[in-house]
């Protein structure tokens, strides 16, 4: 055994000595990218350093301890080289896994990186060596074999269907406004305010504008790691009030406007990300400030606080009361610049949960005097950016006469479901109230490219290598949208200028400010009239405003599902046809049973004598509904080649009668076309979509839903006769053979644009 170990290293010839630079390279690599996805703190140039390091390390201890072990075994084999080997790929695996891969997707990623680090290492040990043509032979193997594999596996995902892009929308009318995404006409400055003590930025350190006070939050935070303490210099006693402030030149007052980042890497500072927000936003005379929170963000050292949700909430109402007493005290940049009156929190991930929050903090801050905050600001508007929406304490915010928007990216591969969705669905309003809830669905966005620190990756390193970023869009363009919604939903909300307002009731308006990809928007205002919002019982046949019925259809109510098949917080109707579909507008009917040719697939609902007569005493401008394209649902997954026929538009007509049974009919297509949704696969490969991060990604689409606005003088131009005032039928027809869609919030609609900015 001591001779077999003293010959450990007899068949390491110089080749094979040479060759150890492929599992080292690999090594090193694999741990540069870990390092990346969990920094230290310290910069990323000490993080590279810490990361070659501990590569070159690890591989020398475990490469010679496994080079030792082989020996034993008296196998005539390059000892020294296969331990290294079996090293990097141990490492290339225990990264992996432990990076959220399933270990089966771990160990054929780490098993072929190491083949090909090894290979990689021959062939540079063949040219050193002057086996030139063996050793180029195995180099142009090893470079051409990735782009053949690409150029083969490129198309395999099924792709999307196509869409009728935004340039290909001409047919309406542009808003009569400038472009909202364009800087304002007033000059501005930019300061920080901050505790005078931060250990790593110099901004909310001695650099810092305005002094502002420490809070203590022990009452919420339980969890707090000394790990955390030493790197911020404080604890949960004493966290401080940072932020970045964008402030218009001039007397004021000017609406507030409070942004707050989401969950990212602790050591990686996320509120500088929204400076071009900031910026936009303060030239267009808003005060925007921007609050530092990335003390409780997550820490691959020191984890995330209890209770983080509520903490990143709490920390917004003390902002503003910190604002409040700058704003009191004379010789602040703040001294009697703030409209109390006219406060909007725009958040993006969690803390577009948080802003929300703040807005209902009653249901979480009673007894809190930090709820005094909500009091003397009247928070008139939220946006959440690309939100999360986790119960906390069993309880979720619900907005009542709130103007609401939200943006999603159907590319998301971080909050992958659109859970803005769930807080549009939880915004209402009371009597006739001009606030209006909006919301957009971005075909290419993804999660990341909302902030302008955080990168391509949706999730950390290694794991966000794996995310297919091919068909992402460009992260200025994404931004651009970002601009334009948030701009024109500010500058409609808090200075009432109602020429914005058409953007959010149809996103074709704004095309001249928008990068060209799919969108969908939903919208309704206080002034609506709903005939069928389905949230009254779980009866098909009765609606808020009448009755229902259906031919030659499936139908059922239940709630719109997300990709995990999770139940939406709203239900709807949903209708199909299809070849086996049977009539059943009623277990009695005589045609029960009858073939869905037989008769026109329809969706049908009688209004009532009290709803009719509360129509014709408003001033209702034409028919709404929000509709959910579901044909996507029949795809084979497993196909992969092309679209199937499901995939395309459903063909919708909608029909109004009057009480003298005067009709008129108008193809949905004539007004917006039925989009297909996006079919988005978030991973590079499709065998890996279900063996990353627990499979959380779930089905390819959702049900998302677009808001069709189709004016009464469309149909009167079908059927001069026909009487809006005496309505008493909506009915919907299914044209196509396999048709599927989702009817929500059917109602009409009242042009209230001229009344947005009153209330």
């Amino acid at each position: 055994m001591g001779r077999r170990i003293l010959e450990t290293y007899r068949y390491d010839t110089a080749l094979w000595r040479i060759a150890l630079c492929g599992p080292w390279i690999l090594c090193i690599l694999a741990f540069t990218i870990a390092v990346m996805g969990i920094p230290t703190g310290l910069g990323s140039a000490a993080d590279i350093i810490l990361a070659a390091g501990a590569g070159t390390l690890v591989m020398a201890l475990a490469g010679n301890l496994l080079a030792v072990l082989l020996s034993l075994t008296g196998l005539r084999i390059p000892r020294l080289f296969t331990g290294s080997w079996l090293s990097a790929l141990s490492a290339v695996l225990l990264i992996l896994y432990y990076a959220d891969l399933e270990l089966e997707a771990a160990a054929a990623i780490a098993g072929i990186t190491a083949l090909a680090g090894g290979l990689g290492g021959l062939a540079a040990g063949l040219l050193r060596t002057r086996r030139t043509l063996t050793g180029g032979l195995l180099a142009a193997v090893l470079v051409l074999t990735p782009l053949a594999l690409a150029y083969g596996t490129g198309s395999s995902p099924a792709p999307s269907p196509s869409v009728k892009t935004l340039a290909a929308d001409g047919e309406v009318l542009p808003a009569a406004a400038a472009d909202p995404g364009q800087p304002g006409d007033y000059t501005f400055h930019s300061f920080t305010y901050g505790s005078g003590q931060d250990l790593h930025r110099t901004e909310y350190g001695a650099d810092a504008a305005l002094l502002s006070a420490s809070v203590d939050a022990t009452e919420y935070i339980k969890s707090w790691p000394a790990l955390r303490t030493l790197f911020w210099g404080f604890d949960p006693g004493a966290l401080p009030l940072n932020a970045r402030v964008w402030m218009p030149d001039g007397d004021g007052p000017y609406p507030l406007v409070l942004m707050v980042h989401g969950n990212h890497m602790m050591e990686d500072y996320s509120e500088g990300g929204y400076a071009y927000l900031g910026e936009l936003l303060a030239s267009r005379g808003f005060i925007a400030v921007s609050l530092d929170e990335n003390f409780l963000n997550y820490s691959a050292w020191s984890g995330i606080p209890d209770n983080d949700f509520q903490v990143r909430t709490w920390m917004i109402l003390k902002h503003l009361q910190q604002i409040a007493s700058f704003a009191e005290q004379s010789g602040t940049p703040f001294y009697q610049k703030v409209d109390y009156d006219q406060t909007a929190l725009l958040g993006h991930s969690r803390g577009g949960q948080a802003v929300a929050m703040a807005a209902d903090a009653s249901r979480w801050f009673t007894g809190d005097p930090a709820l005094a905050a909500t009091k003397q600001f009247n928070i008139t508007s939220v946006i959440a950016l690309a939100p999360t929406d986790k119960a906390i304490d069993s309880k979720q915010a619900s907005l009542v006469d709130v103007n609401y928007l939200t943006l999603q990216g159907a590319r998301d591969g971080d909050v992958h479901d659109f859970y803005g969705d769930r807080q549009y669905m939880r915004t209402s309003y009371t009597g006739s109230t001009p606030a209006f809830k909006s919301s957009l669905y971005i075909a290419d966005a993804n999660h990341s490219q909302f902030n302008t620190d955080w990168g391509l990756f949706d999730q950390a390193l290694p794991t966000g290598l794996f995310l297919k970023r091919t068909d992402i869009m460009d992260g200025d363009e994404q931004r651009q949208i970002a601009k334009v919604y948030v701009s024109a939903f500010l500058e409609t909300t808090l200075h009432g200028k109602t020429e914005y307002q058409q953007l959010f009731r149809d996103y074709r308006s704004g095309a001249q400010w928008l990068p060209d990809t799919a969108y969908y928007n939903r919208f309704q205002s206080g002034t609506y009239l709903t005939v069928a919002n389905y949230e009254e019982d779980r009866k098909r046949n009765t609606v808020k405003g009448g009755t229902a019925t259906a031919e030659g259809l499936t139908w059922s109510e239940e709630a719109a599902k997300d990709r995990e098949s999770k139940n939406k917080p709203s239900y709807g109707i949903l209708l199909e046809r299809g070849s086996t579909a049977q009539n059943q507008a009623g277990a009695g009917d005589a045609d029960a049973g009858a073939d869905a040719d037989a008769v026109d697939a329809s969706y049908k609902i009688k209004l009532s004598e009290s709803f009719t007569r509360n129509l014709a005493a408003s001033a209702a401008e034409g028919l709404a509904f929000s509709l959910a394209n579901r044909n996507s649902d029949a795809d084979d997954a497993e196909d992969a080649a092309a679209p199937s026929a499901a995939a395309l538009s459903p063909d919708v007509e909608v029909e109004l009668t009057d009480s003298n049974e005067v009709t008129a009919r108008l193809p949905l297509d004539e007004v917006m076309e039925i989009l297909p949704l996006p079919q988005t696969e978030f991973t590079i490969s499709p065998w890996l979509e279900e063996r990353i991060s627990d499979g959380k990604f779930g089905d390819r689409s959702e049900a998302v839903f677009q808001t069709y606005e189709l004016p009464f003088e469309l149909f009167l131009e079908e059927e001069p006769a026909l009487d809006p005032d005496k309505l008493t039928e909506i009915t919907f027809y299914l044209q196509g053979e396999d048709d599927k869609i989702m009817l929500d919030d059917i109602g009409f609609y009242e042009r209230d644009d001229q009344l947005q900015g009153m209330q």
